[in-house]
């Protein structure tokens, strides 16, 4: 028995009840169940830093525009599988206005978020070319993607970037590049989990080699405009969300409502296509689906099967957000500065009482406050400092699933912890170190 902030006997015997055999190895939805199953038996509240949910008030645009559509009776109608009209041309603007980049408004598809989005490239990109086996993700990354990939039966590769830097890409990327093996490259910019951004060497390097190899890069921006180093929320006005599009006409971009917006709970996000991808020709695809051409089939084979579409209402929400920002009227960033403020204050928490932040350096700067970042704790495992947490009411997931060579840290994530429990973060993490003295 010990004397912790939440029951020690409770939390063990709830951990050994969950049937999970390693918690640094469980998904983020495995360990908020047990998160929930402890604070319902202890009627303690965890500082939750497992899951990535926006913490904040939906755009009001949004909510309002969605609201009149579902009033005006869109819910009794199927979407447009291609998408509702004027999102697209909200969408197009939008990828104008804020990286400085052209697109059709056709290659602009409105998703179930932007995990659908990922689905429906795999079940295209990665069986254009019969000889290719899949996807090589720039690692850390969000685990799930890769479980899509095992999911639809499709090989991967991946490697932790954080060594491989600046120029150094180079080397390591093609190294995986010239074996053929590779349809798509995977990476967020900002990362998920490290919060590292990728830098316009590092995007013209992949841009590159995605060109000499005849590779589609996937870039998913899930947290567009949110390295708060830059400012990237003036419409139209230089500097712009950094991209690879820059680079090669080899992309396709996922652009997410979930954080930027703060929406969520609608599943509502974009799929954004180069002209020359959309009009891609590959003979591989008729293995699966009626056309060759890369945008017929993701359209009517792939999002089809899927989904028939995406919620029609949310497409209604999504392009008032969009045209709000693109005429000026709304600044995204200044609601989700939050996140970096928090982040701050949290991170400080953390290193005042013994822990490290693993991925400490973007390059020779320091690594933005934002939405996650990591940690680890001197002479202890991942799976060893992410079960001592509980039993002080903290909640975080290992990085050892996220592809991370940093077995021993996990991320945490800003978005939950409210401006209350920052005092109790501190305490619980004082308690914690007191009890762990570093040797």
């Amino acid at each position: 028995m010990k004397n912790t902030p939440i029951d020690f006997e409770t939390v063990t015997r709830l951990i050994q009840e969950s049937g999970l055999q390693s918690i640094s190895k469980a998904s983020i939805r495995e360990i908020k169940k047990l998160i929930g199953q402890i604070e319902k038996s202890t009627g303690q509240e965890f500082v939750k830093m497992e899951m990535g949910i926006p913490g904040l008030p939906p755009m009001q645009v949004g909510v309002d525009a969605q609201i009149d559509a579902l009033k005006n009776g869109i819910a009794a109608l199927y979407p447009d599988i291609q998408g509702y009209p004027a999102l697209k041309e909200e969408a197009k603007r939008f990828v104008k206005l804020f990286l400085d980049i052209d697109v059709s408004a056709e290659c602009c598809v409105p998703t179930v978020g932007s995990m659908m989005a990922g689905m429906a490239m795999m079940m295209t990109v990665n069986r254009m070319y019969p000889d290719r086996e899949g996807t090589l993700f720039i690692d850390p990354g969000f685990p799930v993607q890769k479980t899509q990939c095992t999911v639809l039966g499709q090989s991967y590769m991946s490697f932790d970037v954080y060594n491989y830097r600046g120029a150094k890409l180079r080397d390591k990327l093609e190294s995986y590049l010239k074996t053929g093996k590779v349809s798509s490259i995977l990476y967020s910019n900002p990362n998920n989990p490290s919060w590292i951004c990728m830098t316009q060497e590092e995007l013209q390097i992949i841009g590159e080699l995605a060109n000499k190899y005849n590779v589609i890069v996937i870039e998913d921006l899930a947290y567009f405009g949110m390295d708060f180093r830059r400012d990237y929320s003036h419409a139209g006005e230089p500097p712009y969300q950094p991209t690879v599009a820059k680079y090669t006409d080899n992309y396709i971009m996922f652009i997410s409502s979930s954080k930027a917006f703060s929406y969520a709970g609608e599943r509502i996000g974009m799929m954004i296509l180069s002209d020359k991808v959309w009009n891609i020709k590959a003979p591989g695809l008729k293995r699966y689906f009626s056309s060759d051409q890369l945008g017929n089939a993701l359209i009517f084979g792939a999002i089809y099967a899927i989904s028939s579409g995406t919620s029609h209402s949310a497409q209604y929400a999504l392009a008032a957000m969009f045209k709000a920002v693109n005429d000026g009227k709304v600044n995204y960033r200044d609601a989700i500065l939050e996140y970096g403020k928090k982040a701050h204050i949290m991170k400080k928490s953390f290193t005042d009482n013994g822990f490290k932040i693993v991925y400490d350096k973007d390059m020779d700067e320091p690594v933005a406050d934002g939405f996650y970042f990591t940690i680890a704790y001197p002479g202890m495992d991942g799976e060893t400092l992410i079960k001592e947490l509980l039993y002080y009411g903290i909640s975080a997931i290992s990085l050892s699933i996220t592809g991370s060579e940093h077995t021993e840290g996990l991320r945490a994530c800003t978005s939950l912890t409210r401006r209350d429990q920052l005092p109790v973060l501190e305490e619980r993490l004082q308690r914690f170190h007191h009890d762990h003295p570093i040797q």
